[in-house]
């Protein structure tokens, strides 16, 4: 398993999954974060991870709002408040 630090002596550890996927694909998973991405190449996937985990995070992007569930289909009062584990083979095995 990879450790990633960037850099700075207060950042904290991330600890990151690396999976090569049967397709060829890598998929990289932040495991105390609870977050993954994938990408066609490993230092894509982990960009893309870095990506989602910042807006995870909020660091990154604006937060979503009800209008822009509604635009994409979906009813607001359906989505719970809280996070929800995600349903992904990846953070259970």
């Amino acid at each position: 398993m990879a450790r990633a630090d960037t850099g700075n002596s207060d950042s904290e550890r991330r600890e990151i999954r690396l999976v090569e996927e049967e397709d060829g694909r890598w998929s990289a998973i932040d495991e105390g974060v609870g977050v993954a991405s994938q990408g066609e190449t490993r230092s894509e996937a982990l960009a893309n991870l870095d990506e989602a985990v910042a807006l995870h995070r909020g660091e990154i992007g604006d937060p979503v709002t009800d209008a822009d569930l509604r635009d994409l289909g979906i009813d607001p009062h359906t989505v719970p408040d809280e996070p929800q584990e995600p349903d992904a083979p990846w953070f259970s095995e």
